[in-house]
Parts: C-alpha cells; structure tokens; sequence
C-alpha cells in the first residue's frame, strides 16, 4: 500500500479490525518514511453483474449510483454511518450473491426497498416515491396504508409528551 501523503511503498499495518457485519476489515497503517498514519478498507473484490436499464441498455454496475441513492432517500434520518454501511453491504451481497450476470434495474430497486423497510420507513417510503414514479398524495397514501397493515402498529401511550 502507498503512503497517501509522501507516495512511499513501505507501509505498515499496525491494527485491523472487521467491520459491521464482518465483511470489511479496516486497517490502521503507518508509513515507514514519513511516519503518517492512515486507514484503509480491505473488501472481497466479486464480480457485480451488469445492469440491465427499462429501456435494454446494460451498464456496468455503479455502486456509487446506489449508495446516492441509498443517502438520498436517508438524508436527515437517524441512521448512524455505520448502520447504513452495513445496510449497504447487504445490498450489495445481494447483488453479488443473486448469481445472476446481468441483472435488471427493477430487482436492484426491489432489493433497495426491501432493505429501507426494513430499517427505515420514512427512507422507505422517499425512495419508494421516486423509485414508483408516484404522481400525487394518493400514491403516497396507499403505500404508507400497506406498511401499516404489514407492520403493527407501535403502543403510543407511553411516550412522554414534549
């Protein structure tokens, strides 16, 4: 690895640890001619499928195209950073793991619903806005009505009023 500041080859790892859910591990390095410190991310470099686009175009797939998506419909929600890395990485083990060699951009929608749901409605319910093409508040009231049915609703009473 490169000393990001000085360019020099010899580094040092002087920590590593896994991170979230066990698929990342973050390593701590110092350089050995400058003496910086850095960190680094090591992953599993698996083959993504190609995406298929509605219209039949295949794309290479941009995880970074998800992940502003993933933030955008996130944005102000109380989700630490590391809660939404381990979402993201089982979105992308997902993917990875699906089997398939091109795989068409509905089911990656799908799959980044099925995981808002799970940890965020309201994140939820901005991407599924965007991601449905919903066109007036009905659309938003049908969708929020399906989550309450799929999800009881939670006591009230005692919460303290402010």
């Amino acid at each position: 690895m490169h000393c990001p500041f000085c360019q020099a080859e010899d580094t040092k790892v002087i920590d590593s640890r896994l991170v979230a859910d066990g698929s990342q591990t973050r390593r701590r390095r110092s350089c050995e001619v400058c003496h910086a410190r850095f960190t680094t991310f090591e992953t599993v470099d698996l083959a993504l499928p190609r995406v298929v686009k509605s219209d039949g175009q295949r794309q290479p797939f941009d995880g970074s195209k998800l992940k502003k998506g993933m933030l955008r419909a996130l944005e102000k929600r109380p989700l630490s950073s590391e809660n939404i890395d381990t979402v993201f990485g089982k979105i992308l083990n997902e993917i990875r793991t699906s089997g398939l060699r091109e795989i068409p951009s509905i089911k990656i929608g799908e799959i980044m619903m099925n995981a808002l749901k799970e940890v965020d409605t309201v994140a939820y319910v901005r991407f599924a806005s965007v991601y449905r093409d919903f066109q007036d508040i009905k659309d938003f009231s049908e969708e929020i009505n399906s989550l309450r049915k799929e999800k009881p609703k939670r006591n009230t009473k005692n919460k303290s009023k402010k």
